[in-house]
């Protein structure tokens, strides 16, 4: 299966306000919609701090409301990390953030994360 590296699309505010957006709106009783759109969210904000930050933050909140006790211990010392990595650029892009991934491997973005994605941006200026 294809994939697509980070690099190939800049921070775009605005798509990571509606990613958190519909996530925020999401039953989150569907888990696997829910992590899916925190992954894209994480995915596309990782190269910004605030931002890198908040994708852990839902993260960490979600494993607490499901009681996922490995993925709250993961998204705890991932926020930890988070200005670390910022502070010394060691960040691991493409990595979506979840606790069963080395915090430190980098990733190529998956194709349906980059779908969806780009299911949020803005249609460009015409």
């Amino acid at each position: 299966m294809p994939t697509e590296s980070v690099n190939t699309m800049a921070f775009d505010p605005h798509t990571f306000e509606r990613l958190s957006q519909a996530y925020q709106r999401l039953d989150h009783r569907d888990l696997g919609q829910a992590w899916h759109l925190l992954e894209a969210m994480h995915v596309l904000g990782q190269t910004r701090l605030v931002p890198h930050a908040r994708s852990h933050w839902y993260m960490l909140r979600l494993a607490w409301q499901t009681r996922n006790l490995s993925e709250l211990s993961g998204q705890l010392l991932r926020l930890l990390l988070v200005p670390f990595g910022h502070l010394f650029g060691r960040l691991p892009l493409g990595n979506t953030g979840r606790a069963y991934i080395s915090a430190f491997q980098p990733m190529a973005v998956a194709p349906e994360l980059w779908t969806t994605i780009r299911q949020f941006q803005s249609p460009p200026d015409r």
